[in-house]
């Protein structure tokens, strides 16, 4: 009987094997990633030439500008006038170095200023202590940053005559000293206030929801702009007449209420993205919901919303700067109040003053960023793709 019959679908089979292909050529080399990565077709390769000729415009301006052409020493903006020095100039960076000790410090007076710097370099060895993954004791270090920090900070900045500080009235604060008052203030009331109201919300307890729903919506549905408005000068019509409350301390609870609110939703969103099982599990194995929470739904809902708890902390940093708006004097108000000064009168001063605050709030947000970048790597080493 003929194969052929039996199967009709079969309709050929090979007698020969085909000679092999040769291999795919190997690309390889720095040419050859930047023609993967920059030119993997006509659009991205326009759109990188536009990016490329853009930057040959632009780096060698800025740099001949904030460098070359730059003005680096003078006690006047008549160093910084093109008529006066007869040639171009560029940054005045004169004025900025003149103006630096106010920027800083704001009108906190001189012989006391070494309490600020006190305070800044305990607040940098607490932050050290805490993002250096490596530290010891990194549990002591949360502790120190979030409970002893503002206590030494407020006996630091504010003064206290029984240990022989004078008191120094936050009138007088300005600056960068401001800045990060009112930021490290925010981050650090933030977060936990957040975490609390995250989990608040997502409680079995209808009460306890209820508060943390209507107090998020409240705080998220009101600009700040008006919360440090009415901070500033709605509160004091409903104290006593005989009960007031410092200039300062009024936005810095607006701010930290306003921000745990964002902060909330963040976590929440975490808390979501966790499947009920996980929690599930942990009371199965014995632990109590308080601890299932802690240890088991907590962590894992912070790992996951890492990127978003940097970008609301980024965004509390900037918008520090409104607080100038109640008349608190922050980085960029002395900055302002520092080039009105006739003295420093020169048409390259107000875009220093400028150049070098956008400077300051890019580095500082910047670093915030990569560092949460790192964190994400470091927390995405061992997970499982």
């Amino acid at each position: 009987m003929n194969p052929d019959t039996m199967n009709p679908d079969k309709r050929f089979v090979r007698e020969s094997m085909i000679p092999p292909a040769p291999p795919p050529r190997r690309i390889s080399g720095p040419l050859a990633r930047i023609r993967a990565t920059l030119f993997p077709d006509l659009a991205n390769g326009l759109v990188t030439l536009a990016i490329l000729a853009a930057l040959v415009w632009l780096v060698p301006a800025a740099f001949r500008f904030l460098v070359v052409e730059a003005v680096w020493t003078g006690a006047s903006g008549e160093a910084c006038r093109p008529e006066v020095v007869g040639h171009p100039v560029g940054a005045c960076w004169a004025f900025i170095g003149d103006k630096i000790n106010y920027l800083a410090y704001g009108s906190y007076p001189t012989a006391e200023r070494w309490r600020p710097n006190l305070f800044f370099g305990l607040l940098a060895f607490g932050v050290a202590w805490m993002l250096w993954l490596g530290a010891p004791k990194r549990t002591w270090g949360a502790v120190y940053l979030f409970l002893v920090v503002p206590v030494l900070a407020y006996v630091l900045l504010a003064g206290a005559p029984a240990l022989g500080l004078v008191s120094v009235a936050t009138a007088l604060w300005g600056g960068l000293l401001v800045t990060v008052v009112v930021s490290g203030v925010g981050i650090v009331a933030a977060l936990p206030l957040g975490i609390l109201l995250a989990l608040g919300r997502r409680s079995d307890w209808p009460v306890v929801r209820i508060l943390c729903i209507g107090f998020i919506e409240f705080w998220r549905g009101v600009p700040l702009i008006t919360v440090l408005f009415m901070a500033n000068v709605m509160l004091p019509l409903f104290l006593p007449g005989d009960l007031t409350v410092d200039r300062l301390v009024r936005p810095l609870v607006g701010i930290a209420l306003f921000a745990s609110a964002y902060m909330a939703e963040v976590v929440r969103g975490g808390l979501q993205a966790i499947p009920a099982g996980q929690r599930q599990a942990a009371l199965a194995l014995g632990l109590t919901p308080f601890q299932a929470t802690r240890a088991v739904v907590l962590p894992q809902a912070l790992k996951i919303v890492v990127p978003g708890i940097v970008n609301t902390l980024i965004g509390l940093f900037k918008d520090t700067t409104l607080v100038a708006i109640v008349g608190l004097a922050d980085f960029v108000r002395v900055l302002e109040a520092a080039r009105a000064d006739p003295r420093w009168s020169a048409p390259a001063v107000p875009v220093t003053a400028y150049v070098f605050a956008a400077l300051f709030y890019f580095a500082v947000c910047f670093g915030m960023a990569r560092y949460a970048g790192f964190i994400e790597r470091r927390l995405a080493a061992g997970a499982v793709r």
